[in-house]
């Protein structure tokens, strides 16, 4: 530590190097994953909901987080995994949403919008071109958090990360 005393900011600014490891653009801070951290004298505990129930990377996750407590400093840390607080898409931050459009995929729309408007799901916005004139071909992508469509506009696939 630099002689400040460690405050919960101090962690999950560390935490931002923690990237989604199917999407490296994305830290698990702005993806929503981390949904606590708490600091009591020593000891650091940081709680994480899984994007999915059976989500596979969790443990690699995990793992990852205790890396960089440690590469910090932070030797007494735990992860818990848990569902205290339920993921949703609306989870993922702006700056989540921004990476996720860089990086090639769809953001997933307010799930707000998706109640009042079925065909969201199925006409996402192209990341590439911004175009609207898309189908979706499957609602399973490599991974059960993604979809994939089609931009009729710049003729692309696309991934969009599903709303959930």
């Amino acid at each position: 530590m630099t002689g400040h005393a460690l405050t919960i900011a101090d962690i999950y600014d560390w935490l931002e190097e923690v990237k989604d490891p199917e999407i490296p653009v994305l830290s698990l801070v702005d993806l929503g994953v981390i949904t606590g951290v708490s600091i009591e004298g020593d000891q650091v505990r940081v709680e994480m909901t899984p994007t999915f129930v059976g989500c596979p990377a969790m443990d690699f996750m995990k793992g990852e987080v205790l890396e960089v407590l440690r590469k910090h400093g932070i030797n007494d840390a735990e992860v818990e995994i848990n569902f205290k607080h339920a993921w949703s898409s609306d989870k993922i931050s702006e700056k989540g949403k921004l990476a996720l459009k860089n990086y090639g995929f769809a953001p997933p729309p307010p799930t707000s919008e998706i109640l009042t408007d079925l065909s969201i799901l199925e006409h996402a916005t192209c990341p590439r071109c911004t175009g609207t004139n898309t189908e979706m071909k499957s609602p399973f992508g490599p991974t059960l958090c993604r979809s994939l469509h089609y931009c009729f506009d710049c003729r692309e696939a696309f991934e969009q990360f599903k709303p959930l």
